[in-house]
């Protein structure tokens, strides 16, 4: 019988797990985007930039990500902002992981600059040449496993946007358990296709994690 049900929805399922990966990879896009924007404004040496960057931050760490996203879906429209369920998903989730993103880039970067910042100064360089060509080498592959673990993080928060009707993992299980009437096998159908999407995530950070080590 399980196998039977899982032989039926599978395809189901599957079509269902491509939305999550679409919807997690452009997010992963936004917020890598923003996160080099954010990180740039926490280490200015302008006040404005860093006191705005630090807001944004704070704000979008300090409120749950699924009021985010319910402010811009149901929200948007009174500002003229009509989003379709899939784009403001992906928007929302995205808006939210730059923020955690950005703390694991400051982090990687910050961790490096304490001990090569006043050597690079010592020999010549300039702040922005001490970054491009000293810190950031170096803090690339410090950023690699906290920025995978906001990644698995993301893909595991995708399932927020099923409270607004995105037919992905999570939405896709609810809709069978009103039909099928087995919530352990159908949760189970979908906690096993999540585990492989972030298998596939944790390897892909390994592969970057060993590449970087040898250079």
């Amino acid at each position: 019988m399980a196998i039977a049900l899982v032989l039926r929805t599978l395809p189901f399922f599957l079509e269902a797990t491509w939305v999550t990966v679409q919807i997690s990879s452009l997010a992963f896009v936004i917020g890598l985007a923003l996160a080099v924007v954010l990180v740039t404004g926490r280490l200015s040496d302008n006040r404005v930039l860093c006191a705005l960057s630090t807001t944004y931050v704070s704000i979008f760490r300090g409120t749950p990500n699924l009021v985010q996203l319910f402010i811009l879906y149901f929200g948007g429209p009174q500002i003229g902002l009509n989003l379709d369920p899939f784009s403001a998903g992906y928007i929302a989730l995205g808006l939210n992981i730059a923020a955690y993103m950005s703390e694991s880039m400051r982090g990687a970067i910050v961790n490096v600059e304490r001990g090569q910042t006043e050597a690079a100064r010592s020999i010549g360089l300039s702040r922005g040449q001490t970054m491009r060509l000293i810190v950031l080498p170096q803090a690339a592959r410090l950023m690699i496993r906290p920025l995978g673990v906001n990644t698995i993080g993301l893909v595991k928060g995708s399932a927020l946007v099923s409270t607004v009707s995105v037919v992905e993992l999570t939405y896709t299980a609810q809709r069978y358990i009103g039909s099928t009437y087995k919530p352990f096998e159908i949760f189970a159908i979908a906690a096993v296709l999540y585990m492989i999407v972030i298998y596939v995530v944790v390897r892909i950070v390994d592969l970057l994690d060993k590449r970087f080590a040898a250079c």
